[in-house]
């Protein structure tokens, strides 16, 4: 079977790039990364794919008056890599619609919050605000509306009386990285597909987002 080409776009630490280096490492994923992209020069995830011998590339925004210049540049970028899939891994860039469309149905995101619910910024002071009991990460398919797109998988965790922005992070980020490992392993061995109107997994209609367990740390 093929490998699948992944490309990851990064802004910061690149956490969730390590945990995907490892996994293919590991010979978890079939498929390879064929280029981790930043829009900050800085981004410590820059180090981590040097240090894995992956190919890096900037594209700063700072260097584009408007963001549909930018977008037209990354746009140009990813189409001479040709992707099977583009992942976001931290990325703090709203993508526009144009560039979106041109990978449609290519791009996946991780949020920090089970969607629908808590879209945008600042999900965990939100959550803490409104008295919830739970809350949790998504990975779903970008569209052109700002995390919109289909879940594919969903993980929850449990908020405790006490829990700080730092907690429920924390716990996030325990699921972030054996999340996005297991999506591109299914992708990877054909046991999920993107299509153009329908997801599938293990040839049977993904009707809602598979769910992650959350494992307590001790």
């Amino acid at each position: 079977m093929k490998k699948l080409s992944i490309i990851v776009l990064i802004s910061g630490n690149g956490s969730n790039l390590q945990s995907i280096i490892d996994s293919v490492e590991a010979g978890q994923i079939n498929g390879q990364i064929t280029a981790v992209i930043s829009n900050k020069a800085d981004a410590y995830g820059l180090v981590r794919a040097k240090k894995h011998n992956i190919d890096q590339r900037v594209v700063s925004h700072k260097d584009f008056n408007s963001r549909e210049h930018f977008d037209l540049a990354l746009s140009e970028t990813l189409t001479l890599l040709n992707p099977d899939i583009i992942v976001l891994a931290g990325f703090m860039r709203v993508l526009g619609s144009a560039l979106i469309q041109a990978f449609e149905r290519k791009i996946l995101n991780i949020h920090p919050s089970i969607l629908p619910s808590y879209k945008g910024l600042n999900t965990f002071q939100r959550a803490i605000d409104n008295q919830e009991k739970e809350h949790g990460v998504s990975i779903h398919i970008v569209t052109p509306e700002l995390d919109d797109g289909p879940a594919i998988v969903i993980g929850r965790y449990p908020i405790l009386t006490d829990d700080t922005i730092s907690d429920l992070q924390g716990k996030g980020h325990q699921l972030e990285h054996r999340m996005y490992p297991q999506v591109l392993r299914w992708l990877g061995q054909g046991d999920l597909q993107i299509n153009a109107d329908t997801i599938m997994f293990q040839e049977k209609l993904l009707e809602r987002p598979i769910e992650f367990e959350y494992r307590e740390t001790t």
